[in-house]
């Protein structure tokens, strides 16, 4: 991966923390604007390696279930031109426009994934998209999970009255 590729990835994972934690930390009663800077910084790391294992993640999928021909080589990876509208997918897809333009994002930059991984991986293209789209719930998933987590370990309780 080149430092050009990694700076677009970090760059859509700010974008996308922006766009997911701002409104969670903005309902969090009591969180300073320093700790909420810094959970938009983490989660901007979190979300930028979730983006970088969803390649990874979809062509080691479609090596262990799917039988592959001798055409597949290398391993997929985030390329300029395949980053470029992920980063746009998740600028735009900022919380104001909603879940389903961003869902509508992701479907297309895993459209163009699924097309990439179908040399290297020597699967056709239905099979790619299913990897892909199975890797990218996946990791959706998880990252969803951390954030909830995150958020109810980072929750202040309202202080208790005595009688």
């Amino acid at each position: 991966m080149t430092l050009f590729v990694a700076i677009l990835l970090l760059l859509a994972g700010l974008s996308e923390a922006i766009g997911r934690l701002l409104p969670l930390v903005a309902r969090l009663s009591g969180v300073s604007h320093t700790r909420a800077i810094w959970l938009v910084v983490a989660g901007a790391f979190v979300d930028a390696a979730v983006f970088a294992l969803w390649p990874l993640s979809a062509w080691t999928l479609a090596e262990l279930v799917l039988p592959t021909s001798t055409t597949g080589q290398g391993v997929l990876a985030w390329t300029p031109g395949l980053v470029a509208p992920l980063l746009l997918a998740a600028i735009l897809a900022f919380p104001l426009l909603g879940p389903f333009l961003h869902l509508l994002l992701m479907v297309g930059v895993g459209a163009g994934l699924a097309t990439a991984l179908v040399p290297v991986a020597g699967i056709g293209w239905w099979e790619a998209a299913g990897c892909v789209a199975v890797a990218g719930a996946g990791l959706g998933i998880a990252v969803e999970g951390v954030r909830r987590l995150v958020a109810r370990l980072n929750r202040t309780r309202a202080p208790e009255s005595f009688p």
